[in-house]
């Protein structure tokens, strides 16, 4: 006689398991050390692989992680029982890929202004981006703050250099 198996996900548990892997970026928000930046550096390889394609697909994949990125912190959070777990980087990505993106035609270097200015600014929060990690449900509450500080960054680093 064979016994059913045990072992296989519910359609649930897949859901969440997905929703922490891209919540904590494939584990990068995981780190000891941080995981912010951690998670901002891992939106270099795919900014990397998408500067040079056209710039509605460069925006569309950025318009779809950062939907996904709301969805899936909003189904971690509320799983952890918190509104903004350390752990959640995914908005980091999304942010760092805005900043990025907003250079994406200029220099290399252009590329790691915005993504330094992004991340001093994620950390500092001035003004409105403290202000709007603070709207919403968490999802787009986790989301809102790095998209504010992704485009000030890119529009400053946009600004600093030329083309």
């Amino acid at each position: 006689m064979l016994r059913p198996r045990h072992d296989r996900l519910s359609a649930a548990e897949c859901t969440r398991l997905f929703a922490q892997s891209v919540a904590t970026w494939f584990g990068c928000g995981r780190s000891l050390v941080a995981p912010g930046t951690v998670g901002s550096l891992a939106a270099v390889p795919i900014h990397v692989l998408l500067r040079r394609a056209a710039p509605a697909w460069y925006w569309t994949v950025w318009s779809a992680l950062a939907l996904l990125g709301i969805a899936c912190s909003q189904q971690y959070a509320t799983s952890v029982g918190q509104d903004d777990p350390r752990e959640v980087v995914v908005d980091e990505v999304v942010g760092a890929l805005l900043a990025m993106g907003l250079v994406r035609g200029r220099s290399p270097a252009a590329a790691l202004l915005s993504l330094a200015l992004f991340r001093a600014l994620d950390i500092a929060k001035p003004g409105p981006i403290d202000r709007v990690q603070r709207t919403g449900p968490p999802g787009f509450a986790i989301m809102a703050d790095d998209l504010l500080a992704g485009a000030t960054a890119g529009w400053m680093a946009a600004l600093l250099t030329r083309r």
